[in-house]
């Protein structure tokens, strides 16, 4: 199943979530109501009232319950929602996380640093923020997030000490195929909603503690707590019937793309074989149980309640010759390393080709393979001491992304670096200087990787700083009086990622499901692909009419002039389309790479921009290292 399929598909378990939630809301409704109707008719009794079973209903009384559960519930919900609006940080700082620094000097911690990187950067995807549970010495792990833009990875101490790098890396492969297949954000909501259901728990707990002679409250509040546990079971039924079949396919997922099944597999052994198991301590850990890598509670009393499927058949899926036995895994390795590959022709130097078949982007789309990771991998360790230690804190990633944005021109260079040690200060003047000899020998296919690295540690600058990073980044652009393609891919790709972390910001969310309303923004965009891939006036309407072909419509679309394309247009296009549904995403995206491959020629420029446009539409594409054409001379 491909990128666009899972995407529709968590759509479709989104529906399966709110049917099975309407009806929990309809069951406590009916509980909560039947309380106080027992309450009343009793009373009446106990007063010498006649009562009669139809006085157990009265329809202004039930309206009212009604009313008045339905307004704590969704109260609970919205309050939750709302607090985990800002992304996946919230939930790893309520489960006791840590944010890890881009330059930690800690083993542990650097470990997991790199392999998140390489894997993010093999993904197409911004570099997720680390955070580490260091009271949990259990194996265990999760994705958070409300998109790609604010996602976060977590890990427990136990996670990062007791696996091997392979292992490790299965896991957060793992989890990243949570990111990529929708999975994530999914579970996001599962949380804020499924709070709602169970607020009547936490409000039955505070009543039972409330004191006062012939005080009904504590009864009232035992009574919640029990119609509380409606909310429970429904809360673990939905976690469960949306979670299973999930974990196998992230762990399938995880084997395409590290080729490496003993990575994972050796991971799940260990957790079976090892005392501290996968379980959480954090009283916050039921809420996002159907996130973790494993169990991260109690094995459920019956298989209908569990979120995970079984240790035994997740591993024999990964390792068929698995006998299940845990007790020999204490103090074995059970991971083979991964068998080294030689780095693909393209990952140095000056000379890439890129092969941007239409059907082969659209199709690495969310599905990064193992020369994916081997290019992020080779690219990472191939980083001067200084650029990577440059990368990991907001100061020298600020001098890194001036670096990329300075022109070859000399002239026009020395003017750039006046802008930079007026607006930001010597200092990080002087620091780009440093940096810039290395900066200048990288392969060109080097620079956008290096820039995902340093957003990382942008995210720790102020909102001031941030401001002033920004209104730099501008000024450098504008120093020729021109933006070309790579200085335009930069700052789209910079803000697109940091400004989440600075501005609240709302995920794009599905509005157009009909292609048609879209095609003058379609027209747009494939109008600025194509004069910019062009020469001539006959090979620009090639490459338009290419693209154009693949939109799947019989309506015309019309080339708009030269005059009206640009950077803006582009910009304002690809904010409308970023609203369309993943299967119409899908034919613009092969729309784009057709139009941009119409001559079978790619450059560097080329392929970033194509990356960026997708990225723009929350399409990651991983880095294009297939080369069977030459590349286009600049």
């Amino acid at each position: 199943m491909d990128f666009f399929a899972y995407q529709e598909q968590a759509k479709k378990k989104t529906t399966i979530l709110v049917a099975l939630y309407i009806l929990a809301v309809a069951m406590i409704i009916v509980a909560v109501y039947a309380v106080f109707a027992a309450a009343f008719g009793f009373g009446n009794a106990k007063a010498g009232h006649d009562v009669s079973l139809a006085d157990f209903f009265d329809p202004s009384l039930f309206l009212t319950i009604a009313g008045a559960t339905l307004l704590v519930i969704a109260g609970g919900s919205v309050f939750k929602v709302s607090q985990l609006s800002a992304g996946g940080e919230t939930v790893a700082t309520m489960l006791g996380g840590q944010l890890v620094s881009p330059n930690t000097s800690d083993p542990d911690e650097r470990k997991i640093l790199n392999i998140v990187e390489e894997m993010a950067i093999a993904s197409g995807i911004p570099i997720p923020r680390v955070f580490v549970l260091n009271d949990e010495n259990g194996i265990n792990a999760f994705a958070a997030g409300t998109s790609t833009r604010d996602v976060v990875i977590g890990v427990t101490r136990g996670c990062v000490q007791q696996l091997s790098r392979d292992e490790l890396q299965g896991v957060v492969a793992h989890e990243f195929s949570h990111i990529l297949n929708g999975d994530m954000r999914l579970n996001i909501r599962l949380v804020g909603v499924l709070f709602g259901i169970l607020v009547l728990t936490v409000i039955g707990r505070i009543l039972i503690r409330t004191r006062g002679k012939k005080n009904p409250l504590p009864l009232l509040g035992i009574a919640l707590i029990i119609i509380g546990y409606i909310g429970v079971f429904f809360g673990n039924l939905i976690k469960s019937a949306l979670s299973r079949q999930r974990e196998f396919l992230a762990d399938a997922s995880a084997v395409q793309f590290t080729r490496n099944p003993q990575g994972i597999a050796g991971a799940l052994k260990k957790i079976g074989g090892y005392s501290s198991g996968t379980q959480l301590a954090t009283a916050n850990a039921e809420q996002a149980s159907h996130m973790f890598f494993a169990n991260g509670l109690a094995d459920a009393w019956i298989n209908l309640f569990a979120t995970h499927p079984p240790l035994v058949e997740r591993i024999r899926r990964l390792d068929p010759s698995f006998d299940g036995d845990f007790a020999r895994v204490r103090g074995q390795d059970h991971v083979q390393s991964m068998p080294s590959s030689p780095a693909a022709s393209g990952f140095s130097g000056t000379a890439t080709n890129y092969d941007m078949s239409p059907d082969d982007v659209v199709s690495s789309i969310g599905t990064p393979q193992i020369e994916h990771l081997t290019f992020a991998s080779d690219m990472v360790s191939a980083l001067p001491a200084n650029l990577t230690a440059a990368a990991g804190e907001p100061f020298g990633a600020s001098a890194l992304v001036y670096c990329l944005l300075l022109n070859k021109d000399l002239q026009t260079r020395q003017i750039q670096l006046g802008v930079v040690d007026e607006h930001v200060g010597r200092a990080i003047g002087d620091e780009t200087r440093k940096l810039l000899p290395d900066v200048d020998g990288m392969s060109p296919q080097h620079r956008l990787p290096l820039a995902e690295l340093a957003v990382s540690a942008l995210k720790g600058l102020s909102i001031s700083q941030y401001d002033t990073f920004c209104d730099t980044t501008v000024h450098l652009i504008e120093a020729d009086k021109q933006v070309d393609l790579f200085e335009y891919a930069l700052q789209r790709m910079i803000v697109r990622r940091l400004e989440p972390a600075f501005r609240k910001t709302t995920p794009p969310v599905a509005q157009y499901y009909d292609i048609a309303p879209l095609l003058p923004h379609c027209g747009k965009l494939l109008s600025c692909l194509a004069y910019w891939g062009a020469t001539d006036q006959v090979s620009t309407e090639k490459a338009f009419f290419a693209g154009t072909g693949k939109l799947g419509v019989r309506l015309s679309i019309k080339l708009i002039g030269q005059s009206q394309c640009g950077l803006k247009a582009v910009d304002e296009a690809l904010d409308v389309l970023v609203l369309a549904s993943p299967a119409i995403k899908k034919r613009i995206l092969t729309a784009c790479a057709t139009c941009i491959d119409s001559d079978g020629l790619v450059t560097v420029e080329e392929a970033e921009l194509m990356r960026v446009v997708a990225d723009a539409l929350d399409c990651p594409v991983p880095p294009l290292v297939l080369r069977n054409h030459p590349l286009k001379q600049q």
